[in-house]
């Protein structure tokens, strides 16, 4: 072993024993099947805490590098390189259609509530993932002193020191709104749901990627609405050739679009192509509704610009939420409509009057004082490694001709299994193996991708999940051979 690590600020201790240690695995020293130093061992040679190598041991399981074997240590982890082919795109659709899958997205979300349920169907982080216990003592700080303003309407545009905070962010996305363009939500989906209806009504049609977010073919079907899909290539998002020749073809009201880490692809669309994008939808009028949920969860370098980032009409309504990132059951949102904010803000306090004060109130200070670019910095190494430790996983345990996303952000993998294996039916054996998936219908207006499924990667990787891992493989494999 080197010399002990130079004290310095304890954040950063860990994530040097870490790189040490991988440093050692990569060069050889240490091989597959190797035991590495005890965490007292290692504390005592490197001169950092235990707590400190318990960090780094965590962040490098994390990664896949290393395992803990029970009463015996941790030890160099074999590695399992994924070879599986990337899910092929859907075909281009040529007419509008009628959505309906609310009865499908009914049986997914209900085996979501059951606890005893491995959650593969539903895209959520877990909460040892997110900031619980200092938002939690936030919020009972903020509660004890707000005095009235905590129980008081918040009515629309919502709290101004949470629109400071986003707008003062939205600088490093390439945006630079002010806080006077922003509408707080009562999550994402009431921002999309305010978006869509000022846009379009009962009976017109609008574009969306395919595969899509069930969530919003829901939203749609209960608004009444058509949709046309796009076929999305799982690299680079939706097919702008696509959508520039159903443009021309039909009368479309406005188009849905997720461009940074599609859910269910994670997908990453190209910036040349937001501006495209951007561009053709000028040229016509029509708005685009921008869903950047998963903006801030990217495994590179940098954070992607969303293609409001392009707007110069006020005619790309952004959409996101803190659900992903911080807290989901806060349902704190928000959107930036552009030219349709005052009829938003109209339309946000005829649904709903204002959201709750006091999570806004808390989210707020946690932007400004609680350390949320640390915290987004460890999240999204911790998902990157759990969204590579399932793709290996999957690559041993599901059968030959199984095809895998690569997903550049996020935390879900859309999964091709082989031709004729009945996504349906694997999602209703694997519930009764107390396991939930989404499967690929729910995904598109036309129940198209009946031979995919979507799985959550939003749980550290553990025996427990490697397991169910396993267990799905061979429901699929059985799928597959019926």
């Amino acid at each position: 072993m080197q010399a002990p690590i130079e004290p310095q600020d304890e954040a950063h201790l860990y994530d040097r024993v870490a790189a040490h240690i991988a440093e050692l695995i990569a060069r050889g020293t240490l091989r597959p099947g190797d035991r590495i130093p005890s965490v007292r061992r290692l504390s005592r040679q490197q001169g950092v805490s235990v707590a400190t190598v318990l960090q780094a041991y965590l962040q490098l399981e994390n990664r896949g590098l290393i395992e803990a074997r029970p009463q015996s240590g941790h030890y160099v982890r074999a590695r399992r390189i994924s070879a599986l082919p990337e899910p092929r795109a859907a075909r281009p659709s040529s007419s509008a259609s009628r959505v309906s899958v609310k009865s499908l997205v009914a049986k997914v979300y209900r085996a979501a509530r059951e606890p005893h349920i491995i959650p593969f169907g539903a895209a959520c982080p877990s909460p040892e993932l997110l900031p619980t216990d200092k938002l939690n003592r936030i919020l009972s700080a903020i509660a004890r002193g707000a005095g009235g303003a905590g129980v008081a309407y918040d009515p629309p545009p919502g709290l101004p020191a949470l629109r400071r905070q986003i707008a003062r962010r939205s600088v490093e996305w390439g945006c630079a709104l002010s806080p006077d363009d922003i509408v707080t939500t009562v999550g994402a989906m009431e921002a999309l749901h305010l978006c869509l209806r000022a846009v379009a009504r009962r009976g017109d049609t609008v574009a969306l990627e395919s595969p899509a977010y069930y969530g919003l073919l829901q939203l749609i079907e209960s608004l009444g609405i058509k949709v046309i899909e796009i076929p999305a290539h799982p690299r680079t998002g939706m097919d702008l050739d696509t959508l520039e020749e159903m443009l021309e073809r039909h009368r479309i009201k406005a188009c849905l679009a997720i461009p940074n880490f599609n859910n269910p692809l994670g997908s990453a669309m190209p910036d040349e192509a937001k501006e495209r994008l951007v561009a053709m939808l000028a040229r016509r009028e029509v708005p685009l509704i921008e869903d950047d949920i998963y903006g801030d969860l990217y495994f590179g370098d940098v954070r992607p610009r969303p293609a409001k980032a392009f707007d110069r009409k006020g005619l790309v309504m952004l959409c996101s939420s803190f659900s992903k990132t911080m807290a989901p059951g806060y349902r704190v949102g928000w959107t930036a409509p552009g030219r349709f904010h005052d009829e938003i803000e109209q339309l946000k306090f005829a649904q709903s009057i204002g959201g709750a004060t006091l999570p806004q109130m808390a989210i707020a200070e946690f932007l400004e004082n609680g350390g949320h670019d640390h915290h987004l910095r460890a999240l999204r190494r911790r998902l990157a490694a759990q969204v590579a430790r399932m793709s290996e996983a999957i690559a041993e345990h599901f059968p030959p001709g199984t095809r895998v996303s690569r997903p550049a952000g996020g935390f879900v993998l859309w999964i091709e299994l082989p031709p004729g294996t009945s996504a349906l039916a694997v999602h209703e054996r694997a519930l009764e193996h107390g396991i939930s998936v989404a499967p690929g219908p729910i995904f598109s207006a036309k129940h198209r991708f009946s031979n995919y499924i979507r799985v959550n990667c939003g749980y550290p990787f553990s025996d427990l999940i490697e397991h169910a891992v396993g267990t799905l493989g061979r429901i699929c494999a059985e799928a597959a051979e019926a």
